[in-house]
């Protein structure tokens, strides 16, 4: 039989078996000399020597995954609340057409037509191919039985922006083909969208919120607007609906990237309310002080566990990756394989201001734990959908002669880049 290491993904080799056979052998020895004097105390001995050896060799095998952790680390890019003993987030991508893709695109029952590449004429599929690395430990191999026993009668709510359901879609299809069809359900109510798997009364959900603070781009599917106005100081509204969840992992960035934002006092239906445009990042570190304080006072500390993913960079300026200047990530085949590559489209005061949130989160007995896929995603210019995903509106004539006019660098294709956050996110769930 396999050993539990070997089937959740961690390397099974113990690092003490020289000692473990120089113990044996002394113990031995000692108690030999015992039995020489006195076979009872020869007989507590060997007892002694055999329990001794066993919790060694216990040590030695069962505690694999801390072995695997250094004592420090250091944390790149920011986000030093996201780093443990290991720093999960610092590695590098390793080709694997073996292991991956975790799940097949056409046998996901809930696949989105947004992020299904290779339904949508994607030929070059060697995106799903690629495993993430920590430098200094392993990632445990997603198990989803074990993850669906885990989620046995409670809610995983992930909150945010169509990134964040990006990687609820992904999560949905890790767990999938777990569950027989008369066992699993979806289910819509206005921004909720909640899948169920009934056998174990756990549900995995997404709720469209992606400033995280009330705004006119509520709507899940009229959000497009070309003025974008948030109510900084109210969450209530959203909130309201993931109060109770027993895990909670939130997003919100790419909705934020502008110089400025409109800002409401009162409400979108009164015409007393006050309107004032606030520079960025002051705006952002205002929502998430709203946001912050509600899980200050709202959330369960005994019982949410909380997580918060870090900006999903977007690959849209080739030149900065030696692409041709006005190009994207149109007809990118190929990882960017220069170490620490960190284009523009993420910010690092952006970054700053979450951290800063979370660190004082965290003094106030809040603990959110951060998934910082922002470096790791850098890498992967070639896992956009681009040109291949349902398109909702016609192209014009214009955009059908320029192919890269319209292609999509910011969302993931799946299987593909969120299937390493979910595993990051597994990781934390079941081992930290």
């Amino acid at each position: 039989m396999a050993s539990t290491n070997h089937l959740l993904g961690f390397r099974s080799e113990s690092p003490v078996g020289k000692g473990k056979m120089n113990v044996a052998k002394k113990l031995h020895m000692v108690a030999g000399t015992w039995g020489v004097r006195c076979s009872f105390h020869s007989l507590v001995g060997i007892l002694v020597a055999t329990l001794i050896v066993a919790a060694v060799y216990m040590t030695g095998e069962g505690g694999r995954w801390l072995e695997d952790r250094p004592a420090t680390t250091t944390c790149r890019n920011g986000y030093e609340s996201s780093c443990s003993m290991c720093n999960l987030f610092s590695g590098k991508w390793l080709f694997d057409n073996r292991s991956y893709p975790l799940y097949k695109e056409k046998e996901c029952t809930f696949m989105s037509d947004q992020l299904a590449c290779g339904k949508f004429g994607r030929q070059d599929l060697n995106y799903q191919n690629w495993r993430w690395q920590p430098h200094q430990c392993n990632l445990p191999r997603f198990n989803a039985t074990a993850l669906l026993e885990r989620l046995r009668g409670k809610r995983l709510v992930f909150v945010g922006d169509s990134l964040n359901r990006g990687q609820w879609v992904s999560m949905v299809c890790l767990v999938d083909s777990n569950i027989p069809p008369s066992l699993k359900s979806m289910h819509t109510n206005g921004s909720l969208i909640t899948f169920k798997a009934i056998e174990y009364n756990a549900t995995i959900e997404f709720y469209w919120a992606p400033m995280l603070v009330e705004s006119n781009s509520d709507d899940p599917v009229m959000h497009r607007l070309p003025e974008r106005v948030v109510r900084v100081q109210a969450i209530e509204k959203h909130a309201r609906h993931w109060t109770d969840a027993d895990l909670l992992v939130f997003n919100t960035y790419l909705w934020w990237r502008r110089s400025k934002m409109k800002v409401l006092w009162g409400s979108f239906e009164s015409p007393n309310g006050i309107y004032k445009e606030v520079e960025m990042v002051r705006v952002y570190e205002m929502a998430l002080k709203t946001w912050s304080d509600w899980l200050e006072v709202h959330v369960n500390r005994s019982k949410t566990q909380l997580f918060f993913v870090s900006m999903s960079p977007t690959h849209q300026r080739a030149e900065e990756w030696g692409g041709g200047n006005g190009q994207n990530c149109y007809s990118e085949t190929e990882l960017n394989s220069e170490e620490g590559y960190w284009g523009t489209g993420s910010c690092p005061k952006m970054m700053g201001v979450v951290d800063d949130t979370i660190k004082k989160l965290k003094k106030r007995g809040v603990d959110v734990k951060v998934l910082n896929i922002t470096q790791l995603s850098e890498y992967r210019k070639e896992g956009h959908p681009s040109i291949y995903r349902k398109q909702w509106e016609p192209l014009t004539e214009d955009q059908l002669s320029d192919p890269k006019s319209y292609a999509d660098c910011i969302h993931w294709c799946l299987p593909g880049v969120p299937d390493v956050w979910n595993e990051l996110l597994y990781a934390y769930i079941m081992y930290y």
